[in-house]
């Protein structure tokens, strides 16, 4: 197995095993679920009380620069952790690295549906995998030669594993608590 394959595998173990299975079924309420209050979500364009709502379509991101993101951050919802892995963990860097057409944060098309959202991130997960795989070993010793990024290759991709790996978790504990929320009193020690 070369380098890019086992690179390939580390993620695509995880999607297999755990972070796809654990998305299927899931439904458009708990896609927007909002656990607490001021989440931040996808929503209907024109109704985002977020300082930015990014997109192109009929859906938008909540969102802020940098400098002013509310503290504490506002937690977020499944549709905004899926779309946050779709557009900011996969879609710009398969468009940096492997081609096709680039992503943008603004002018991206978010999905206003959890099924569109999952047809959206087996797609990019798709061309990610695919591009991971084709790399050689000089690919992944040097810097991408596009892109903001400068490290090598295999830091990138390795950066993508872990950011897929930990969003997927977040997302998979957001889809037990919506499942347990029966009203039970906590038990206190």
């Amino acid at each position: 197995m070369t380098r890019s394959e086992r690179l390939a595998e580390q993620l695509d173990w995880y999607w297999r095993k755990n972070l796809r299975p654990r998305l299927d079924g899931l439904t458009d309420e708990e896609y927007f679920w909002e656990p607490v209050r001021d989440c931040w979500s996808i929503r209907p364009r024109g109704t985002s009380a977020a300082p930015t709502a990014e997109g192109s379509g009929e859906w938008t991101l909540d969102h802020a620069s940098p400098d002013l993101v509310p503290t504490p951050a506002p937690v977020t919802t499944i549709a905004w952790r899926l779309a946050h892995i779709i557009v900011s963990c996969l879609g710009y860097r398969v468009g940096w690295y492997f081609g096709g057409q680039d992503v943008d944060s603004r002018t991206f098309p978010y999905a206003g549906t959890a099924d569109e959202a999952l047809k959206q991130l087996d797609e990019m997960y798709g061309r990610w995998n695919a591009g991971v795989r084709r790399l050689s070993d000089a690919d992944l010793d040097d810097p991408p030669a596009v892109g903001p990024e400068r490290f090598p290759m295999e830091n990138r991709v390795l950066h993508v594993n872990r950011e897929l790996i930990h969003h997927g978790a977040e997302i998979s504990l957001l889809r037990d608590l919506y499942r347990r929320q029966d009203g039970a009193v906590p038990h206190r020690i």
